[in-house]
């Protein structure tokens, strides 16, 4: 090292800063509450909407809050709406944490609610027990083939997983109306009804307060599925390498761990998660797949992962919130326009993005 460049020692005596016992504490603790400070700050900005078209946005929110988590209906409502959240935003934030970016969780969803339908119409008849495992076999499948096609593509040819997946939905929505002119009902856009093998019981079977509402088994699905990705991200080896990758590939590839096959892991899992969460509409709500069923929730999945940190507990926190937002903008249509809830959403995603960004900046100068 030069002497210009070279930095000069500090004078004897001078004391050393270090932090104290506390600083990490600090610093974990400033970085879990990004997520809140976005959502306070949304929900603030949402009161400014509110006041301006006369309405009262403590009240307002209240009828929201009271609506989708006050009643048995209205948290069975959440609760499904939050149920593909949690596959999406799952699939999202295990891209994420190998450093890609899966925007196509909407396509593979869409691909994999098709395949459980095709499937389950396809053997009905057959025993709950056969059925059932293979229906969410072909979803995930379906998922996974579709998500490991923009992985393979990155990994060979260093293609931009961005670009091809954004592609790939499209071509997902174009592939299953195609298919739909040999399986669709006549004069229909959906399938043939699945199987009475291949439903998943509803939730209110077994608690009567959710009566009426469509929330069903795939939501234990959904939770087992972010148990998995929480074992499979922190207690495997296949976890930490796709870990190591999303940190610092260069570091990853000098230990050891091959990039491309990580990448190509990294988004067929993702896909087949996604994949599967096409069961909640077609397997446990209508019992047949429909055109444009997914609403979103693809999309939607992003800002769960963005908001949950990526981490499987806060996506599914995430999702529970998103999923209220979306239910109680439904109750409140009377009153306020149906565009607040997509001016929270977007709000959330843009203050997740910045608070992260800045308590970060916190967290470091604790150090």
């Amino acid at each position: 090292m030069s002497a210009a460049t070279e930095r000069p020692a500090a004078p004897a005596g001078t004391p050393v800063r270090r932090a104290g016992p506390g600083a990490d504490t600090r610093r974990a603790l400033l970085t879990a509450l990004a997520p809140v400070v976005a959502v306070a700050l949304s929900l603030a900005l949402g009161a400014i909407f509110i006041l301006a078209i006369g309405e009262d946005p403590l009240a307002i929110y209240a009828l929201m809050l009271r609506e989708s988590l006050g009643t048995g209906y209205g948290l069975g409502q959440t609760l499904f709406k939050a149920t593909p959240l949690v596959f999406t935003g799952l699939a999202v934030a295990l891209g994420f944490r190998a450093g890609l970016f899966n925007i196509g969780v909407e396509g593979q969803l869409y691909l994999g609610g098709l395949a459980a339908a095709l499937a389950g119409a396809a053997l009905a008849g057959r025993p709950a027990v056969v059925l059932l495992p293979l229906t969410l076999l072909a979803a995930a499948a379906a998922g996974a083939a579709w998500g490991a096609l923009p992985g393979y593509l990155k990994a060979r040819f260093g293609a931009h997983e961005v670009i091809n997946t954004i592609m790939l939905n499209f071509i997902a929505f174009a592939l299953a109306s195609f298919v739909g002119r040999w399986v669709f009902q006549p004069a229909t856009v959906r399938t043939a009804e699945i199987g009475a093998g291949a439903h998943l019981a509803r939730l209110d079977a077994l608690f009567p307060a959710l009566r009426g509402s469509p929330v069903n088994l795939a939501l234990l699905l959904a939770a087992a599925c972010a148990a998995g990705v929480g074992l499979l991200l922190f207690r495997t080896r296949t976890g930490y390498e796709l870990r190591a990758v999303g940190l610092n590939a260069a570091a990853a590839e000098y230990g050891g761990v091959s990039i491309g096959r990580a990448q190509l892991v990294a988004m067929t899992l993702s896909g087949a998660i996604a994949g599967l969460g096409g069961v909640n509409f077609v397997l446990g709500y209508k019992h047949y797949f429909e055109l444009g069923f997914s609403a979103g929730a693809g999309f939607l999945g992003i800002a769960v992962a963005l908001l949950g940190r990526n981490h499987p507990a806060g996506v599914v926190v995430a999702a529970l919130f998103f999923g209220a937002l979306s239910y109680g903008g439904l109750v409140i249509n009377q009153r306020v326009p149906k565009e607040l809830v997509e001016v929270l959403q977007a709000l959330v995603i843009l203050l997740a993005i910045s608070a992260q960004q800045v308590m970060e900046r916190a967290a470091r100068r604790l150090a």
